[in-house]
């Protein structure tokens, strides 16, 4: 299967790098929907108020087409274990729900911001670039499959557009706006329901993607939300940062 490019103004496709997997989440077509046919910009979305370092520095179009939201994620056979001995935290202090029996996740409902949407599940390509949900489909949201379900024991990574060329804003336009103590809701097709609080809410550059964080080991439920953030370069066709949610589970 053929990767899949975003439209507007994602279009690189996640790629294998060595041991990892690079994940271009291509999300969010354009901070500028429909610029070219437009005179006042469309809004931007917002910002988390915790930014873990620098936005970088707008650059030249990349040569290859427009660029697409570069994150890190573990190879699909890593990552899934228990921390090693120097992260892993003392037994006695791991409170909270039990944790659930795998099952794929079908919607995600996070009221503070009004998303209740479908989630899809999102595999690897056979050239080892990574699914993502087509932009026709911008509404709804994906679930990186080789990684935990939300509910199993680690980090359970949903991702999605921020916006669309085309259809405006998307599925996580407002996810920036996300404070601690808010709540997000996965159903699961077991029937059950995963609830986690979110514990910060932080826009990372994407140069600087916090890997380990979003994809590493967790010895209890753990959910990352992942859109596209920060200043929009016109130029290269992409934002240039990853809003990154993280949250525990609750109930």
């Amino acid at each position: 299967m053929a990767a899949t490019r975003a439209g507007g103004r994602h279009g690189r496709p996640w790629r294998a790098a060595g041991a990892a997997v690079v994940v271009l989440l291509a999300m969010a077509g354009s901070g500028m929907i429909g610029a070219s046919l437009r005179t006042i910009p469309a809004p931007r979305p917002p910002q988390p108020a915790a930014q873990a370092g620098p936005e970088a520095v707008p650059t030249a179009p990349d040569p290859t087409g427009p660029e697409a939201v570069p994150t890190t994620v573990q190879d699909s056979t890593e990552g899934t274990g228990a921390p090693s001995p120097e992260t892993r935290p003392d037994a006695s202090l791991v409170t909270g729900p039990a944790a659930l029996a795998r099952s794929a996740p079908t919607t995600i409902s996070i009221p503070r911001i009004g998303v209740a949407a479908e989630i899809m599940s999102l595999g690897i390509n056979p050239d080892g670039t990574v699914q993502v949900p087509p932009l026709e489909q911008a509404q709804k949201a994906g679930w990186y499959e080789p990684g935990a379900s939300p509910g199993e024991v680690g980090n359970a990574v949903i991702v999605g557009h921020v916006d669309s060329a085309k259809l405006g804003p998307a599925v996580f336009f407002q996810l920036g706006a996300l404070t601690k103590g808010d709540t997000i809701a996965v159903a699961r097709a077991d029937g059950t329901t995963a609830t986690f609080t979110v514990d910060d809410v932080r826009s990372y550059p994407k140069t600087t993607f916090p890997t380990e964080s979003v994809y590493g080991p967790n010895d209890r439920p753990g959910l990352r939300v992942v859109t596209c953030g920060g200043q929009f370069d016109q130029a290269a066709g992409s934002y240039l940062n990853n809003i990154v949610v993280f949250a525990t589970i609750t109930s």
